[in-house]
């Protein structure tokens, strides 16, 4: 996935989940959109380079959409947008092996009790759903998640379990935003009910699948498949 055109710039800090404030290169400090919302542990560090987008849009009230971080050394992707479109963008491209052999990949499909799958994939004889999460905390190489409380996300595991029991697949699919994690796994330490769960939908077929992603300040794509250890 090509990016649009980033400034970089410096991170002054994040509050209210959904702000930050950057320092351009041109001395001015503004106030940004950050679309994640997570803890961001280890991604939110003042002082940290970042890059930002800018809309176009004159009716925004924020025009600056912080995009990327440099984190331990690698620029990790802090939009939670646009995981599902790298997981999409990889199935038709064939990165994505385990996921080929569908006619059709429809997105935000309603499923379970008041929720939408990220990826519908079907055929005449199957359908996937595909349930899409976000990495960007890794520690000494490992990726974790969640990093933070998520409810809905123990949620979503829920319901894949049902679809598999009823006959559908089922798969939670990692997209690892930063170069630096070898493996995946439940952050246990801080929401100990997600690894819980994570174990119990994989002892009940439920498929995981974690894919790692290039990211630089012109593209984000991912590469291989690194493995969900639990």
């Amino acid at each position: 996935m090509k990016l649009p055109p980033l400034i970089p710039g410096t991170l002054v800090r994040r509050y209210k989940r959904f702000l930050a404030d950057v320092l351009l290169e041109d001395g001015s400090t503004v106030t940004v959109h950050c679309p994640n919302s997570g803890s961001m542990k280890g991604c939110a560090i003042p002082g940290s380079n970042v890059w930002v987008s800018r809309s176009s849009n004159p009716g925004r009230t924020y025009p600056f959409t912080w995009e990327l971080v440099k984190a331990d050394g690698f620029w990790a992707g802090i939009n939670t947008s646009l995981p599902n479109y790298l997981v999409r963008e990889s199935i038709e491209n064939g990165t994505a092996k385990e996921l080929q052999g569908y006619e059709t990949i429809r997105p935000e499909v309603p499923y379970g009790e008041h929720s939408r799958i990220d990826l519908l994939l079907e055929s005449p004889r199957q359908r996937c759903f595909v349930e899409v999460k976000n990495v960007t905390l890794v520690e000494n190489g490992q990726a974790l998640f969640p990093d933070a409380v998520t409810t809905r996300g123990q949620k979503h595991l829920n319901e894949l379990m049902r679809v598999v029991r009823e006959g559908d697949r089922g798969v939670i699919f990692f997209t690892v935003q930063r170069g630096d994690g070898q493996s995946v796994s439940p952050a246990d330490a801080i929401d100990p009910e997600y690894g819980r769960l994570l174990r119990l939908a994989m002892q009940n077929g439920v498929e995981a699948l974690a894919y790692r992603a290039l990211v630089t300040p012109q593209e984000i794509v991912l590469m291989d498949r690194i493995p969900v250890a639990v």
